[in-house]
């Protein structure tokens, strides 16, 4: 069982995903994203699958819940930096998590 000292190892902040480019070396469907995550963070990148509900256009402006305190991922040349959370569709693919309403970016969750 995970205790309150686990979870608070993790450092989960609200972003904005201000670019979003294809990503066509993925093994699987996904975007490279720029995400603001406030002056104190700043800009980082993350590689997220989420190209079957979402279009480059959908995700533009979206505030999401980032992990921010993983390594750097290598995703063949492009490294993630952050994880981008996100959980099942209905039919696989992947649901982006965000806060009901905008907020500070590089707001911690808590």
């Amino acid at each position: 069982m995970a205790t309150i000292e686990d979870f608070q190892k993790l450092d989960i902040r609200v972003g904005k995903i201000i670019s979003v480019a294809d990503f066509p070396e993925a093994r699987k469907p996904a975007y490279k994203l720029t995400i603001d995550l406030g002056p104190e963070i700043g800009l980082k990148q993350s590689s997220a699958q989420l190209v079957d509900y979402y279009s480059k256009q959908d995700l533009m402006n979206k505030y999401v819940l980032c992990v921010i305190n993983f390594p750097p991922r290598k995703i063949g040349s492009f490294t993630s930096e952050v994880l981008t959370l996100g959980v099942p569709g209905p039919e696989h693919g992947c649901i982006v998590v965000q806060p009901e309403r905008p907020t500070q970016l590089g707001a911690r969750l808590y």
